[in-house]
């Protein structure tokens, strides 16, 4: 293992740690500022450079880690305790779903996007009921990944507008019992719009609220739908379970 120290107008401080089976850097920048700090899970090294290529460019961001499958980073992410991980879904032996589930059971905090180029509904409700924050495919365009990113670290849960449009194709109107009772009307409707893929501040502008107001809407629908983020409400209002016997 060897310590690498990098000097550049991005990064005017950072330094990375190059170790088997992923890229580990430490460091912060000189500008009183802290970065969003990324770890990055993808079997594909193409892929994986480009988005480290994009994320070392910005800076708003600090790219923490890269992983080339589950089982790495199974053993670096708990430890390394990244902002944001961004995680493709088909990899190999173990793929994304099952690595987030596994992630998000040793640190429920966590804040998983999926990448993927599926739109497979399935493997949306999979990913969204493991854990995951927000799911995008891959073909989104750089800026709208970054802006993506910012939304998720702000507790927001981004969907590319082609998911969003297979959540709403299989949304239910009803929810449980219990909970549909529980839920105001308001609630209901930013609810509403969680599931298809709207920003808190998009939802504060449809809504005509302010951006702390859905916050606060947002973290009562978690207490009463006994949910820990925002994709497992949605997951939860999308595929509502059975009524207990």
């Amino acid at each position: 293992m060897r310590r690498v120290i990098h000097l550049n107008d991005n990064h005017p401080r950072f330094s990375h740690w190059l170790i088997p089976g992923g890229l580990i850097q430490d460091g912060i920048n000189n500008f009183g500022f802290v970065p969003i700090v990324i770890s990055i899970v993808e079997d594909d090294d193409g892929v994986r450079a480009g988005l480290m290529r994009l994320l070392e460019k910005n800076r708003d961001f600090r790219l923490l880690a890269s992983y080339p499958n589950a089982e790495a980073a199974l053993r670096g992410i708990p430890q390394a305790r990244p902002d944001i991980v961004l995680m493709d879904i088909n990899l190999p032996t173990m793929n994304g779903v099952e690595c987030v589930k596994k992630l998000h059971a040793l640190d429920p905090s966590l804040r998983v996007i999926m990448l993927t180029v599926y739109e497979n509904p399935e493997q949306i409700f999979d990913a969204l009921r493991a854990g995951a924050v927000g799911y995008l495919l891959k073909q989104k365009p750089s800026e709208k990944l970054l802006e993506a990113i910012r939304d998720a670290h702000q507790g927001g849960s981004p969907m590319s507008s082609q998911i969003a449009r297979k959540v709403v194709h299989f949304f239910q109107t009803d929810i449980s019992a219990d909970e549909a009772g529980e839920l105001s009307a308001r609630e209901r409707e930013v609810l509403g719009f969680l599931a298809k893929g709207y920003l808190i501040k998009e939802i504060a502008d449809q809504l005509g609220l302010g951006f702390d107001t859905v916050r606060t809407y947002i973290r009562r629908i978690y207490e009463k739908m006994h949910v820990h983020s925002r994709s497992q409400a949605v997951a939860k209002y999308i595929h509502p379970s059975p009524p207990s016997m």
